[in-house]
């Protein structure tokens, strides 16, 4: 089982992911995903790894569940989003059945919090390039503001490319304009939640990191009142 614990607060964790992990017999995944559910893996053997482990995760996950062993390897967010379901399938190879049960987006959870800013059609683009060229992020950037999707970005910043938000945010620029809101959520349904609505302009002079999501309004969006709005086109 490929299990999403969602955004990080036990609330936001469905009781489909609740009951996975408490079946398990092993319990694998990401140093601080496992510590968001410590009270739950008593008595259970854990296969836990840094980040940047998760090919040797998959492996020792896939050879336990090849044992007998009833197996969760868990994500945050949705697995099957940026997290573990497409390697344990890789890995698995049609060896062991493979489930993958679904958990609350970081993208839906900053949404919520920002209001309906997704309401209409949106790309979800992770900044970073440790998996895929930063040349071809790049274009997906271009390509989602050139057909004006609001535009959610995954991964903004870290220490070791600080610049990628500032690229990103040049090339929307050239499609959008700078009034465009802009909502900016940071441990978004994890517990001391910050939040803000700006504008594409004026984005950069706020906190982004790894534990903020981003997004990007399209031409129709605007904010009503503490909201972030994009319109569905209902007649009112």
């Amino acid at each position: 089982m490929v299990v999403g614990l969602g955004p990080g607060d036990r609330e936001n964790i469905t009781p489909e992911a609740l009951d996975a992990i408490r079946s398990a017999s092993v319990v694998a995944g990401y140093h601080t995903y496992m510590q968001l559910i410590e009270d739950l893996l008593a008595g259970k053997e854990r296969v836990a790894t840094s980040m940047r482990g998760e090919v040797e995760r998959a492996n020792k996950a896939v050879e336990k569940a090849l044992q007998g062993e009833l197996v969760a390897v868990v994500s945050s967010g949705d697995p099957g989003i940026y997290g573990m379901a497409g390697i344990i399938i890789e890995v698995a190879r049609g060896r062991v059945p493979v489930m993958v049960i679904p958990g609350v987006t970081a993208a839906s959870a900053a949404a919520a919090s920002l209001g309906a800013p997704l309401m209409n059609d949106f790309a979800s683009i992770s900044l970073s390039d440790l998996l895929t060229p930063w040349e071809t992020v790049q274009k997906r950037i271009d390509s989602a503001a050139a057909g004006d999707f609001v535009v959610v970005l995954y991964n903004p910043r870290s220490h070791g490319r600080p610049d990628h938000i500032k690229i990103a945010r040049e090339i929307m620029l050239k499609y959008k304009s700078p009034a465009t809101p802009v909502g900016i959520v940071r441990k978004a349904r994890r517990g001391h939640e910050e939040r803000v609505i700006t504008t594409l302009q004026n984005m950069l002079d706020f906190e982004i990191d790894m534990l903020t999501t981003v997004i990007v309004g399209n031409s129709q969006t605007r904010v009503e009142g503490e909201f972030m709005l994009t319109p569905r086109g209902y007649r009112l």
